[in-house]
């Protein structure tokens, strides 16, 4: 049998962690009350995390902590104060989606493991390989991939010293992780900070193939695919559920923890799901690992499905009465975890402080608990004098960062120590550290760090230039001298690498842009084409593209699909991988985005004309919108299909669903996004302006042709009078929510 796999599992409270080390989670993930993508689970604070800390370990289970969102420029302090403390603790990894974030932690904070966010949408060798620059450990790979790409992923992963991790049940989103803005967008509620209101779970108006819920799928159950991740070699296994309860934590982690353990004891696995059916689902589906994205997947109703399950598998049954009965084995479920959770206790140990010493002896400092004893001496003997003396209040404020440990002071007793005595700040700050040592398992203790102070690089080269991306090979003639355009590439081109290597090759100011999603063969395809094309330049939103660009010498800039909203994912960018600029988050807004230090040398973009993607998915969104003769996706329809098709919700907000040949599916808002205010808001900051004039079709409408519309943004760029003006009622109706909201 290979090597024991960790079973992983969601800890959005206290008792929702105890129930996972009482079911036989090998591992746990939870987030403190900020900086965590699950802002509507309790979550803990860090006081709290000390105790649990102190549980877990002493049931051989680790802890990992969420700090996977993006952070903005005036978080950085607070942030910075979270990690000076998290590296005192016994933490056993942090799980970051924030590139900035990953840079801090790999330059200043080098005792702390690194796992990479699913939020950071892993699924080729090249995006491996850049998290593995930056000192990650563990990468999750996007839920999307199949079990033959998962152990592909795997041996590669292994072959570069890291882990794998896979999500093996609760909820599926349906767009890739850490590309969905529609909650953002219509909102506010930015998916990248952990405040996802779901309106893919929304009701819709019903479609023309009768769904009220069409964009709502099935949850992820690969409970029965156990031994195909088993042989993918897949390192940890992951149940999602941070904002689930601790009975449904118990449950799924106990049921997972049964499979295992029959697996390890050549024993027959379990292919009944009776016992997660009896906790909150939406059905169940495993089609993604399958490699089976089909229209099985999505289930009509995002509720509990539990009753419905029960009524249809015992046919005595009504509905009502399977209501019933799955609230009284519900009931009796969260009773029997109740009591056992009740019986283990997050508190942090109590210490007995003693402090004793005369003049001209060493201070002895004596510490107590429930299962320690020690004894610690300062270096130089105790002074006398009549002012500064030892009083208890300066004790407890050189002692009082044992409070952030799994101790706290319960108590000092300084009766036995001589009045009007003295010891150097210094001597005392050792003193601190020597019973840290102790408390911290023979650990030094880390003292707080402060960031280097920051500045912005003021120089640009000359005033902003206007650049355009396009996507049609019909509109390779915008590609002028004076003209920077941008090609976006598809997804999948296998079929057509050559014509693209030959668009490139006989158009030299052509500059490649790479899309967010380069799956298996579609990566290694779109490594070739820049390998053989060798463009002077590229732009990309995937960190696979990045890493080979870097590797190969070609410059290249960070799209707007890679979300960067602070000062150190830039530093990050040009010192690790000498990118030679990004493209400005256009989720952040005026306040948000004036924070950001450009680095020197380095150039910004920002995107003020675009339609707005709200989410790519690799399931089909027509299946329950206007219906497919395929039930199941094949090669064909990512290379072929060319469709588009709207949603509305309840609130009459359309939605815009695309499918275009060699992409996958998209939805976009109904208006484009068009910003011109930024250009005298945020002056002498970006080098480059670019409007997205690729043929994606929505409610904002042009009156102008393309070489039209270039003129008339050439003038908002050169301040012509009225051209702000005319230019609005040139493009109708656009919004600009985002930069007014921010995130």
């Amino acid at each position: 049998m290979s090597k024991p796999i960790e079973l992983l599992a969601p800890g959005g409270d206290i008792d929702s962690i105890k129930a996972a080390i009482i079911a036989g989670a090998d591992a746990i993930y939870c987030g403190l009350d900020k900086f965590n993508a699950r802002n509507r689970a309790t979550n803990i604070t860090f006081d709290n995390l000390q105790g649990i800390l102190r549980l877990a370990h002493n049931n051989n289970c680790h802890v990992f902590l969420t700090l996977n969102i993006i952070i903005t420029e005036s978080e950085i302090p607070a942030l910075v104060s979270v990690l000076n403390k998290l590296v005192n603790t016994s933490i056993d990894g942090i799980i970051i989606q924030d590139i900035g974030m990953m840079y801090l932690v790999s330059k200043y904070f080098k005792s702390l493991k690194i796992h990479a966010s699913t939020q950071l949408t892993t699924h080729n060798d090249g995006q491996i390989l850049f998290l593995k620059k930056l000192s990650t450990e563990r990468v999750n790979l996007s839920r999307e991939l199949n079990i033959s790409e998962i152990k592909k992923l795997t041996s590669f992963a292994h072959k570069n010293d890291m882990m794998i991790e896979v999500f093996v049940h609760g909820s599926y989103c349906i767009c890739f992780s850490g590309i969905c803005y529609i909650s953002s967008v219509h909102g506010g509620n930015s998916g990248n900070r952990g405040r996802c209101s779901q309106p893919c779970r929304d009701q819709y108006l019903t479609t023309s193939t009768g769904k009220n819920f069409p964009l709502n799928l099935k949850d992820n159950a690969a409970f029965t695919d156990l031994e195909l991740l088993n042989d993918a070699g897949v390192d940890s296994l992951k149940i999602e559920g941070r904002i689930k309860k601790f009975h449904y934590v118990f449950t799924v982690v106990d049921a997972w923890r049964k499979q295992l353990e029959r697996m390890y004891n050549n024993t027959e696995l379990l292919s009944d799901k009776a016992l997660l059916y009896k906790v909150f689902n939406r059905d169940f589906s495993s089609d993604f690992l399958k490699g089976s994205i089909s229209k099985n997947m999505f289930i009509d109703n995002p509720r509990d499905n539990s009753a419905i399950h029960y009524s249809e598998n015992n046919e005595t049954f009504s509905l009502d009465n399977s209501k019933a009965a799955v609230y009284d084995e519900r009931t009796e479920i969260i009773k029997n975890v109740q009591d056992k959770i009740d019986q283990l206790s997050t508190a942090k140990v109590a210490l007995q402080i003693h402090i004793s010493g005369t003049c001209g002896l060493l201070m002895k400092v004596s510490v107590t608990s429930s299962n320690l004893s020690f004894d610690v001496f300062s270096e130089i003997p105790l002074a006398n004098v009549s002012t500064q003396s030892l009083i208890y209040d300066i004790l407890f404020s050189r002692l009082k960062f044992i409070n952030d440990t799994e101790y706290f002071i319960e108590n000092i007793d300084i009766s036995n120590l001589q009045k009007n005595v003295f010891l150097p700040f210094k001597e005392l700050t050792l003193i601190k550290n020597k019973i840290l040592f102790q408390l911290l398992g023979s650990r030094a203790y880390i003292e707080p760090i402060e960031l280097p102070a920051l500045t912005s690089d003021k120089n640009i080269d000359s005033k902003p230039s206007l650049s355009i991306l396009i996507s049609s090979f019909d509109d390779v003639y915008l590609c002028k001298e004076n003209t920077k355009v941008y090609f976006q590439i598809p997804s999948c081109f296998k079929d057509d690498c050559d014509k693209y290597r030959n668009l490139f090759t006989n158009n030299k100011n052509l500059i490649p842009w790479f899309p967010s999603i380069l799956i298996g063969d579609d990566y290694t395809t779109a490594v070739s084409l820049l390998e053989k094309a060798k463009p002077k330049s590229i732009v990309t939103n995937n960190l696979g593209i990045a890493y080979e660009a870097f590797k190969i010498g070609i410059p290249w800039i960070a799209g707007p699909f890679l979300n960067i909203v602070n000062s150190y994912s830039l530093l990050c960018l040009k010192e690790q991988f000498n990118c030679s600029g990004a493209f400005i988050s256009n989720e952040l807004n005026k306040v948000q985005i004036k924070g950001i230090k450009k680095p020197k040398d380095f150039q910004l973009y920002f995107s003020i004309y675009h339609p707005i993607t709200l989410m790519t998915s690799r399931q089909c969104l027509f299946h329950q919108v206007t219906g497919c003769n395929k039930t199941v996706i094949d090669d064909s329809c990512l290379t072929q299909c060319c469709k588009t098709a709207s949603i509305t919700n309840l609130k009459q907000e359309s939605f815009i669903i695309e499918k275009s040949k060699g992409n996958y599916h998209n939805i976009y808002d109904e208006f484009n996004y068009l910003n011109t205010e930024i250009i005298s808001d945020i002056p002498a900051v970006f080098s480059e302006y670019l409007i997205d004039l690729r043929d994606v079709v929505t409610s904002t409408k042009s009156t102008a042709n393309k070489t039209e519309l270039i003129s008339q943004f050439e003038n908002v760029l050169n301040s012509k009078l009225n051209a702000v003006e005319e230019l609005k009622k040139t493009i109708q109706p656009t919004t600009n929510r985002q930069y007014r909201k921010g995130i």
